[in-house]
């Protein structure tokens, strides 16, 4: 079974959400990628659980200021489906700028 097949429909963004429109300004405010963020959200929730993390990181050299930002959700349950973990936008941080 593939990675993708392992998380296939189980894992989901709050998209209708406050948090959502919040986490899509935040990540355009700091994202120099030409990606839209619609094309990326899949590959950003399945390396997060894979990874075990509540978080994702923007690297410095896809950043317009050249800082690391660290994206945080919160992880629910769905109340339909418990193999389904819904991913809730928190905040960004972000890192201080080396010289």
């Amino acid at each position: 079974m593939s990675r993708k097949e392992l998380y296939e429909n189980k894992l989901q963004m709050d998209y209708f959400s406050d948090n959502y429109i919040r986490f899509e300004e935040d990540f355009q405010k700091y994202s120099a990628m030409d990606i839209p963020l619609t094309f990326l959200v899949d590959d950003i929730l399945r390396t997060m659980a894979m990874n075990q993390k509540n978080y994702f990181k923007l690297n410095k050299e896809n950043s317009k200021d050249g800082r690391e930002h660290y994206f945080y959700f919160k992880i629910k349950m769905s109340d339909e489906s418990k193999m389904v973990r819904k991913y809730q936008y928190l905040q960004v941080f972000s890192s201080l700028q080396c010289i």
